[in-house]
């Protein structure tokens, strides 16, 4: 601190100290952002939600995830399935990405996951673009995503590859929804036909409560006018960095400051939770955005237009 000031009162030579008083403050800044992200990095915490509806027959509790990226909390995922095991959820909803496409990808990390959740939950997966890199390109992957998905087939889970499946002890349906390529592309938003969905998809129950699990929250608007009562989304890890106000600062196609970074959206009689997610991948970085498991309460009541 003595030496600033003296920089300061220094008339010589005050241009260059001024310049090395700001690059270590710059330094003194990132080091915190690196310690920061050290210990957002390796913690979560857990995000609660109700949903009211109209068209529900009784409460249903459910466990959201998304982008775990083969990360593991604690030995074997202890951390995670005990903070699940308390809340007690009434089924898990997957909203993609639990494991990484990149040329060393592995999926032990999440296969493991995904197993020790069906012996105790009924799951529903929606898949994320890193499950559907991972089908696409086998020549570059290899035999990853087969040997993921027969994993999963032999713990009782069968991915939502655009299909639709009813809970009738709620009068819930829930939707997993895989996008095309197209819509993962950086920069700027892919336009999404009008029909786009309902071809994919088909037209949902005006009677049921219809969850749509789609990754990308970015097409909200067109999930929305499918007819969702309630999406569930990731895919943005919550801006990788949240700044106050501003909220996150950078989604995976390259924006800064997205519109759905994190949280509860509506539009129209649609909400959607969009989970901030519990892992990283190329840039390992997250700061002040803690991973998060998120709980959502739908229950009965009548919904408000």
């Amino acid at each position: 601190m003595i030496y600033f000031i003296s920089c300061l009162d220094m008339t010589a030579h005050g241009e260059e100290c001024m310049i090395e008083v700001i690059l270590a403050c710059i330094g003194i800044a990132v080091i915190v952002c690196l310690l920061i992200s050290a210990w957002d990095c390796n913690r979560f915490v857990t995000a609660e939600y109700e949903i009211v509806s109209d068209k529900v027959m009784k409460p249903c509790r459910l466990v959201l995830l998304s982008d775990l990226h083969n990360k593991s909390y604690g030995r074997d995922h202890e951390k995670l399935m005990k903070a699940i095991d308390d809340i007690s959820p009434d089924a898990i909803l997957t909203a993609g990405d639990m494991l990484t496409a990149s040329g060393s990808s592995a999926y032990q990390k999440a296969l493991s996951l995904m197993r020790q959740l069906a012996s105790r939950y009924k799951i529903y997966y929606g898949m994320g673009n890193h499950e559907y890199w991972l089908k696409l390109y086998p020549e570059q992957y290899g035999e990853i995503y087969d040997n993921y998905i027969a994993g999963l087939a032999e713990a009782g889970i069968r991915p939502l590859v655009n299909e639709n499946v009813y809970l009738p002890e709620y009068n819930i349906a829930v939707c997993g929804a895989q996008i095309d390529k197209c819509y993962y592309r950086k920069f700027r938003k892919y336009p999404m036909e009008r029909e786009y969905l309902s071809k994919i998809l088909g037209e949902p129950r005006e009677d049921t409560c219809q969850i749509l699990i789609a990754h990308t929250p970015q097409y909200f608007e067109e999930y929305a006018a499918w007819g969702a009562d309630i999406v569930v989304s990731g895919h943005v890890h919550g801006g990788i960095m949240r700044l106050p106000v501003l909220g996150g600062v950078l989604s995976p196609n390259i924006t800064l400051f997205p519109k759905y970074d994190g949280g509860k959206f509506t539009q129209g009689r649609s909400t959607m939770i969009l989970s901030r997610g519990l892992g990283t991948h190329t840039i390992p970085v997250r700061v002040f955005n803690p991973g998060e498991l998120v709980v959502v309460n739908v229950v009965p009541g009548r919904t408000s237009k």
